[in-house]
């Protein structure tokens, strides 16, 4: 035979198997294009609700607790939000349709506030026509509840405040742990290092267990949509979750949604940070004006109040140091 003919055959032997590989790498490129927009919309879509948290939400009702962040939070304006730029993100905003089946793969979204949490995630319930349907609603805050063994209950927070029962006396304590270390008989009030492993893995356990709960409700509820995916509790890293439990956040979770011959899968936190800014306030002090956080506890007459300390020094303030304070 021709060293033609070889040739000939070779490379009809071997261009099934080039053609084969191009399509599937250029599918690889695609869905690898698409799970990185998916990714950016979520991501988008909870630090967009994260920051909308705050959003028209009285802080004056918190000015009791020494703690920046014991903040209120606008769980519905930020699950709005999420929405929004989630459809928006997605192409969808226009169609209601699509949002609908979007939905269908969204099992929960998770507003963590200062002393609890809130969950948003499909219920069935009755209408006001006395029919059955399933549409998505937020449950009822959850506190990041602790029992120990001799009875005592705590109610954590973000931080170290917190608000105890003590078994011994029957009696309710609330303040910051080293405030309340001394005057009371429950252990882990008076060991720093433990407390604050307690605190963090009582707040994780919490929401990992509600979460595990709503996520099979879902599996129940999308079985009636004909959605054959099983949607899992996420592997979420310890770094993740450190963040979680620091400061007030939204976490979403999207499983299942089809890819080619794979489905999305994937989880964002948002709001790392999100906490109230401390106030500057504009003052007298020997007849000069000079400006200071409101941590720094001065007692000096108030003029003006700020955004920032850049705003009170271009209205001619001076700066004053906060000398117990950071």
């Amino acid at each position: 035979m021709k060293m033609i003919n070889w040739a000939i055959v070779g490379v009809l032997i071997l261009l099934p198997f080039y053609v084969i590989n191009r399509i599937d790498t250029e599918t690889q490129r695609r869905m690898m294009i698409t799970e990185m927009r998916y990714d950016a919309a979520l991501d988008a879509a909870v630090d967009d609700a994260a920051r909308a948290l705050l959003n028209n939400a009285s802080q004056q009702q918190e000015a009791r607790y020494d703690s920046v962040k014991r903040v209120r939070v606008n769980k519905d304006e930020a699950i709005d939000t999420f929405y929004r730029t989630l459809y928006i993100n997605f192409g969808i905003e226009e169609d209601p349709v699509a949002q609908g089946v979007l939905m269908r793969y969204i099992p929960a979204v998770i507003v963590i506030g200062y002393d609890g949490f809130w969950v948003y995630a499909e219920e069935e319930l009755r209408n006001a026509a006395g029919e059955t349907e399933i549409r998505p609603v937020w449950g009822p805050k959850k506190p990041y509840a602790y029992a120990d063994a001799q009875g005592n209950s705590l109610s954590f927070t973000l931080d170290d405040y917190v608000i105890a029962y003590e078994a011994s006396s029957r009696t309710w304590r609330e303040g910051f742990r080293p405030e309340l270390q001394s005057a009371t008989a429950i252990p882990l009030l008076r060991d720093a290092e433990l407390f604050e492993q307690v605190r963090r893995s009582t707040i994780v356990n919490a929401i990992q267990n509600e979460l595990a709960y709503r996520i099979n409700r879902h599996n129940q509820h999308v079985s009636r949509y004909g959605v054959s995916y099983t949607f899992t509790l996420p592997t979420i890293s310890a770094e993740e979750w450190k963040n979680t439990v620091g400061d007030i956040g939204v976490m979403a979770f999207v499983q299942g949604i089809p890819m080619g011959s794979k489905t999305y899968n994937n989880y964002a936190l948002g709001g790392s940070r999100v906490l109230k800014k401390p106030v500057i306030f504009g003052a007298m002090k020997d007849g000069r004006k000079v400006y200071y956080r409101s941590a720094c506890g001065y007692s000096y007459p108030v003029e003006e109040t700020f955004a920032s300390e850049k705003a009170a020094a271009q209205k001619g303030y001076m700066p004053l140091a906060c000398v117990n304070h950071p």
